[in-house]
């Protein structure tokens, strides 16, 4: 599918952006490949205590993360390693990793796939989990796997 190329600027305001909820994550999106003609995706994460997703690897998207507040912990070539807030970290396509808020409070992170399409595996993940008694984990699974995003069995 060919994603048209915007060449006009975008500003959200605080507070703006549409929210999907799976995972146990709030994403609200910021910018999307529809703004950023396929270059990008952005985002804000609010996190749980005790939550993220389980471990994963992307075909086709670099990922970066931005720690605004909370406590997180990376995992990434095998090990985990707690960050403080105004920390980043990347997470090359093919590199297996995953997050996890290991706070007592939220964890708020600014996070950005390249290039864009992110937004439209979690979109069809967060119409999943909105099912009444839950997602099928098996049909998450796959649409991860249609959109080049790989769950490993914990």
């Amino acid at each position: 599918m060919s994603m048209p190329i915007s060449r006009v600027a975008t500003v959200v305001p605080v507070g703006q952006g549409r929210v999907l909820r799976a995972f146990g994550e709030e994403v609200r999106l910021l910018l999307t490949g529809e703004e950023t003609g396929g270059s990008q995706t952005l985002w804000t994460e609010l996190t749980p205590p005790g939550g993220g997703p389980p471990p994963h690897y992307h075909v086709n998207e670099d990922e970066t993360f931005f720690v605004l507040e909370g406590r997180a912990s990376f995992f990434q070539d095998g090990r985990w390693e707690e960050v403080a807030p105004g920390s980043v970290a990347y997470m090359p396509r093919g590199v297996v990793h995953t997050f996890k808020n290991v706070g007592s409070g939220p964890l708020r992170m600014l996070v950005s796939t390249s290039p864009s399409g992110f937004e439209r595996f979690f979109a069809r993940c967060a119409e999943a989990f909105a099912q009444a008694g839950g997602p099928d984990m098996e049909r998450i699974v796959a649409i991860g796997v249609e959109h080049g995003i790989h769950f490993l069995s914990p």
